[in-house]
């Protein structure tokens, strides 16, 4: 049972948590910075002059303004849809199992990317790839939500099980696809299955802060609902709601979410997993506050993992989603041994 003394600690430790992972994450590289180096990019970037030992160099101007501060909003706003996309899918199908990968937006996603790198789109125009990423995440959606769909219902055994299908079936064609591949377009394809944030720039941001920001602010505004829905499809039903409108809503608000961050982040797995299922055992099983939680959570636990593929190899790093593995496959396996 969780306390209502601990509720009121849970939101300004992650908000802290947040601003100092954040902060740290921009010293971390191969460049090494100073703290005045940082606040001297910040304060000529708002048109204030720069002196004295607040002074930077350009080359450090673009390691924190063009590198490592786009990578860290990426991290956050990444984290906050994946950690808000798992509460909301754990709450529909009321597993703690559930990630947001179940439903086919992850290995859609990832076919999207792979059609776009395999014909040379991703040469063409740089908003390309994410957008087919986006396109195929949303169209694996579409087609899971099409076969679990039975007399105007959506009941979640088939939701899950059409999921499934849907996720082998593009990995299949994912398989297909790698034999037109060359050297370097393997290379981008390895980004998609591991997932990183290396390489992001502000144009990324541009491209999933509105979906994001926006989806999981109507997530939340939701959570009421999913209260309700979490009880089951008969209670629900007892109380009036039209069950099959509003999980078609968050089913398709939470994918929205996943999608835009999957296509510009790659395959990043058991964010959606790990946070909800801490931040339950921290805020208690309220949606209304679940949601808000796992996202802060997930944004902060994305960052600090991020950071961490920074610095585990010297003078080198690895993709953020084998960090994220790492930590997230003895948890799941705990999860898995502890619901049996």
């Amino acid at each position: 049972m969780v306390r209502q003394e601990q509720r009121k600690f849970v939101f300004p430790c992650l908000l802290a948590l947040l601003l100092i992972s954040s902060f740290a994450s921009l010293f971390l590289g191969q460049l090494t910075l100073t703290w005045q180096n940082i606040v001297g990019v910040f304060v000529a970037q708002l048109g204030m002059p720069v002196t004295g030992s607040y002074s930077f160099s350009p080359e450090q101007l673009a390691i924190v303004w063009f590198v490592r501060l786009p990578r860290i909003v990426i991290a956050l706003l990444v984290g906050a849809a994946l950690g808000c996309s798992g509460a909301v899918l754990q709450g529909i199908f009321s597993n703690i199992l559930v990630d947001p990968g179940l439903v086919g937006v992850s290995a859609g996603a990832t076919t999207g990317a792979v059609i776009a790198i395999v014909f040379g789109f991703s040469v063409a125009n740089m908003w390309l790839t994410p957008l087919m990423a986006l396109g195929g995440a949303m169209m694996a959606v579409i087609l899971t939500i099409f076969l679990a769909m039975r007399h105007g219902k959506l009941p979640v055994n088939t939701l899950l099980l059409a999921g499934v299908a849907i996720t082998f079936f593009f990995t299949a064609i994912n398989s297909a696809l790698l034999t037109f591949m060359n050297d370097q377009k393997f290379h981008q394809y390895l980004f998609w299955m591991s997932g990183g944030l290396d390489y992001r720039r502000w144009e990324h941001i541009y491209l999933v802060l509105l979906p994001i920001v926006v989806g999981v602010i109507c997530l939340c505004f939701l959570a009421r609902h999913l209260n309700v829905l979490a009880l089951g499809e008969t209670e629900a039903k007892s109380v009036g709601m039209p069950v099959l409108r509003y999980r078609l809503v968050f089913l398709l608000l939470s994918s929205i979410i996943t999608s835009a961050a999957v296509c510009v982040s790659g395959n990043i797995g058991f964010v959606g997993l790990v946070v909800p299922h801490m931040m339950r055992l921290l805020v208690g099983p309220d949606h209304r506050l679940l949601l808000p939680a796992s996202a802060l959570a997930g944004a902060v636990f994305l960052v600090v993992c991020d950071a961490l593929s920074r610095i585990i190899v010297p003078r080198g790093e690895i993709q953020v989603g084998i960090v994220t593995a790492l930590v997230g496959v003895p948890y799941f396996l705990y999860l898995l041994r502890k619901q049996h």
